[in-house]
């Protein structure tokens, strides 16, 4: 074949002549324009004067981090007498732990110890729920990196050298690797759970079609850019300071004190910031804290353990891989009559997080989708890899991608638009079956848990989308275009969004926080969440400054830490600014109530006619400036600070029937994708993107939409270049960025179009927000569903596309082939 522009996946390659002049009408203002419109135009305009929340404001460490001056774990001034650990790595996927040599480790430069399990003073297992996994291995190895010890010196390279002179001796046994292995050997770190409504079985029997199918979808690094690392320093009196990169301030204190026999109060744990978290620090930052804190406490001097790269890929869990098995009822209009879904999550040696993440899976599984005769089993498989972990959407993603897998093979099957299948099948209120007597009737807008849908925007949120991104004349120019290409195919698919908002386990959804403000007018707030980039901070503050009536400027957030919010949930479930800003707001508010109360005095005025707003404290005889009002509330001994307490209202489930109300509102969202493949090398490129996602009433735009681009992207790399690969003695071959390859800014869609629905949470939400972390990420479902269409392009008649996610070259070719 002649090369040509056809066969090369360029930016012009791809270009669509038809399409292009309502694209360059539709698309005339640069991306910064068009997420500027988003962010003003598709929100209201703040009411107050100088309020804070609704607008742009910048994130409040932005000038620090750009000026190099914000600081890391790993930048904290280090306390003469620091010392540096580096653990020691199992070679071996499963075997017996025979014996520990560190004799060449010890005779090395600037190495003081080898810490090993005989060291911990108090349980020698990790205090998490599970209680499964060990500090460090003893005797028996369970992957590929487990951490045996940690080798301690005067400086991080030299305990780094020496770490790989100990000698383990270990013994093969079998080593369970994949999750067909595992649910062979019924191999499970928890017991398999089941969810069924209807009769599945029976609705399949009866449904004039059927599909049986498989997916195979792969884990995900984390790759925060900040990796893990925790500095212990001893205090007096057997206390402990922990400076940690962590996502739960409180469960690191737990473990730490869990792991040194002593009582919690002992350990203050702080964490000004991250450099990204995305889950992987939400449980698993707990073990650098608990080895560096082992060895501090043996050695009396402070510990720093900051794993480089390849050994955080190593030792560290990733997004869980899902294996599924199916078979869909459905009838000529593409409504589901039945579905019968089995998941197999490939957890890793240990439960971690794996039981909620799974659970979550199952509550996703409908996605969008009224599902009325359903059957799903879920296996929680235990291999010997690394011990997978919370990631953002934590089992979200991996339980909706499958049923928008079977929707996209319905529409193949019945030569349907897929869109329409799609819309067919959506949560709504039409009635599912005339019922009479005493029993009500049924809707289609129940989930399969027992949860009614009651803040539905689905349809006229994909109607929208559909139109403004032009879906319809798009897919009629693309099979245009590859009616006539024989080697460059596109695709395009519109898929959408039905996120839960709030922890599945109940006791979670809870959060505090204190505000003081000072007799200058200034005022700190501190709360239990922590800020690894997402602006959660930025947010807190907004709402405390419009809470007060203050400047923006005037409110300073600062560092998590235990010792000011105790027993503070992780920052995870894209519950931080639902929990955390809503329980500073109550504080703000206890002291706001104090000045009014005293204002009214001095006005003789009901406190309820005290307004504060634009800097001033109004009554309906005059105005003072805050700060005036500060003054004289302290001199007349009024508290000038309070706490506040939040907990998120009417959720409840039952966690043995997986039924009942786990989430107090639904995120919606949808997304519009389209790619091009190479049928010849498998290449692909991610060409035009447009979003429509609901964030309820945004409380900072820029940083929501900042979400959404980066959920995206983070979400299109697990479905297209992230692979994670283990070879056949279980070592993870993908360990550096030479060989996993995360999304680069050459991979963002030059037509990168963001809209905001313009409509606030239906449910009492701070400020009328909705939670924008994890949402977006399965947004990029939208990508894999149009490479899936580019490559059904290619198949003859109407077959379902096998495709295994992620989408690399190799998987495209495979699907091809």
């Amino acid at each position: 074949m002649t090369a040509g522009k056809d066969i090369s996946l360029s930016r012009d390659s791809v270009a669509d002549p038809v399409a292009a002049a309502a694209d360059a009408r539709a698309d005339q203002a640069p991306p910064a324009d068009r997420h500027e419109q988003a962010s003003i135009a598709r929100q209201p305009a703040p009411t107050g004067p100088g309020q804070a929340a609704g607008r742009s404001v910048f994130h409040e460490s932005a000038r620090a981090q750009v000026a190099g001056a914000a600081t890391y774990v790993d930048d904290i001034p280090e306390i003469r007498g620091t010392l540096h650990a580096a653990p020691i790595l199992s070679t071996i996927a499963h075997g017996k732990l025979l014996a520990i040599d560190a004799t060449a480790a010890l005779a090395m430069p600037g190495v003081r110890d080898v810490i090993l399990a005989r060291d911990i003073p108090g349980d020698p297992v990790l205090g998490n729920f599970s209680h499964d996994e060990p500090v460090f291995a003893t005797g028996t190895v369970q992957h590929i990196g487990q951490v045996i010890g940690v080798v301690v010196a005067d400086t991080a390279m030299q305990a780094r050298r020496a770490a790989r002179k100990v000698v383990c001796r270990i013994e093969p046994l079998p080593a369970i690797l994949t999750v067909q292995q595992a649910m062979k050997a019924e191999s499970h770190v928890l017991p398999p759970v089941f969810v069924n409504r209807g009769d599945a079985a029976a609705a399949l029997k009866a449904a004039p079609h059927t599909l049986t199918g498989t997916l195979e979808v792969g884990g995900q690094e984390h790759f925060y850019l900040e990796g893990q690392v925790a500095y212990v320093v001893p205090q007096e009196q057997h206390q402990w300071l922990v400076y940690s990169s962590t996502q739960h301030p409180g469960e690191i204190q737990h473990w730490v004190s869990h792991a040194l026999g002593i009582d919690n109060h002992a350990v203050r744990v702080e964490c000004r910031r991250m450099g990204g978290g995305f889950g992987g620090k939400e449980t698993q930052s707990g073990q650098m804290a608990v080895w560096a804190a082992i060895a501090a406490n043996k050695l009396k001097k402070p510990v720093k353990l900051r794993l480089d790269r390849d050994d955080d890929f190593m030792v560290t869990g990733k997004r869980h891989p899902f294996s599924y098995d199916y078979t869909v009822g459905f009838d000529d209009t593409g409504r589901l009559h039945g579905l019968q879904l089995t998941m197999a999550v490939n957890c890793g040696f240990s439960a971690d997080l794996s039981g909620p993440v799974a659970d979550r899976a199952v509550f996703h599984a409908d996605n969008a989708y009224f599902l009325e005769d359903v059957s799903i089993a879920s296996y929680r498989c235990k291999t010997n890899t690394q011990s997978n972990t919370a990631f953002r959407g934590f089992g979200g993603p991996q339980g909706m991608i499958v049923t928008e897998a079977i929707m996209g093979d319905i529409a193949r099957t019945l030569g349907l638009d897929p869109l329409a299948v799609r819309k067919r099948n959506l949560y709504s209120d039409e009635v599912v079956a005339a019922v009479s007597g005493t029993v009500p009737e049924r809707r289609r807008d129940t989930t399969h848990y027992q949860m009614k849908v009651e803040d539905n925007i689905l349809e006229p949120l994909l109607s929208k989308l559909e139109l403004s991104a032009r879906y319809q004349s798009r897919r009629q120019a693309i099979s245009t275009w590859n009616a006539k290409s024989p080697v460059i195919k596109r695709g395009i698919a519109i898929t959408p969004v039905k996120f839960g908002i709030s922890f599945t386990a109940t006791l979670f959804n809870q959060a505090g926080a204190l505000v003081h403000v000072y007799t200058d007018g200034s005022v700190q707030v501190n709360h239990g969440g922590t800020e690894m980039g997402q602006g959660l901070n930025t947010k807190v503050a907004q709402i405390v400054a419009d809470e007060l009536g203050v400047a923006f400027a005037q409110v300073l957030a600062t560092a998590s830490d235990t010792s000011k919010i105790p027993n503070a949930s992780a920052t995870a479930a894209s519950a931080g600014t639902d929990l955390n800003a809503r329980a500073a707001q109550y504080a703000a508010r206890n002291v706001r109530d104090n000045l009014a109360q005293f204002v009214a005095g001095l006005d003789h005025c009901g406190a309820g006619a005290v307004q504060f707003a634009g800097g001033e404290v109004i009554t309906p005889t005059g105005k003072r400036p805050f700060t005036e009002v500060v003054k004289l509330a302290y001199a007349n001994r009024i508290q000038l600070w309070s706490d506040g307490f939040y907990r998120t209202p009417k959720i409840h489930y039952d966690k043995t029937t997986l039924t009942g109300r786990p989430f107090y509102y639904f995120a919606y969202g949808a997304a519009c994708t389209e790619v091009a493949i190479d049928t010849l090398t498998g290449e692909s490129r991610v060409l035009k993107v447009d979003i429509l996602h609901d964030a309820g009433t945004s409380i900072n735009p820029a940083i929501d939409i900042g979400q959404i681009e980066g959920g995206f992207i983070q979400g299109m790399g697990w479905l297209t270049t992230e692979q994670l690969v283990w070879n056949d003695k279980g070592y993870l071959a993908t360990h550096a960025p030479s060989t996993y390859k995360i999304p680069a800014t050459g991979d963002v869609p030059e037509h990168f179009k963001i809209d905001l629905w313009p409509e606030p949470n239906r449910e009492d939400n701070v400020f009328g927000s909705k939670a924008v972390g994890e949402p977006p990420l399965m947004l990029a479902i939208s990508v894999f569903e149009a490479m899936r269409d580019a490559v059904g392009a290619c198949r003859p008649g109407n077959q379902p596309v096998v495709l295994t996610a992620p989408a690399t070259a190799e998987n495209v070719l495979r699907a091809l082939a």
